[in-house]
């Protein structure tokens, strides 16, 4: 399968990695590494994420955590989508917020 980023997700990854960025060079490419990593695993094994624990079956989304960021992907056909990322605190009040 391929794994892609909508475009809100790419700018949010984008994001993630130019914060990170700032505690140092060698800590974003360890970050990036295991991004790659976990979504090359993803592609191959697109149910390996697990259902997102606060939405539970409401939403069609799983969730891959590459700490500190919870990835949040659909498979539509062929494709893993990663539609968005979070910080592990971060969270919306309830599913409507998401």
């Amino acid at each position: 399968m391929i794994v892609r980023f909508t475009p809100l997700a790419r700018k949010e990854y984008l994001e993630a990695v130019s914060s990170i960025a700032q505690g140092g060079e060698l800590a974003a490419n360890r970050f990036i590494d295991k991004v790659e990593t976990a979504l090359s695993q993803l592609g191959q094994f697109p149910q390996s994420g697990r259902s997102v624990p606060e939405f539970g079956s409401l939403v069609p989304y799983r969730e891959v955590l590459i700490l500190p960021f919870r990835f949040f992907y659909r498979v539509v056909g062929d494709t893993v989508w990663i539609v968005a990322l979070w910080h592990e605190r971060q969270m919306p009040a309830n599913p409507e917020d998401a």
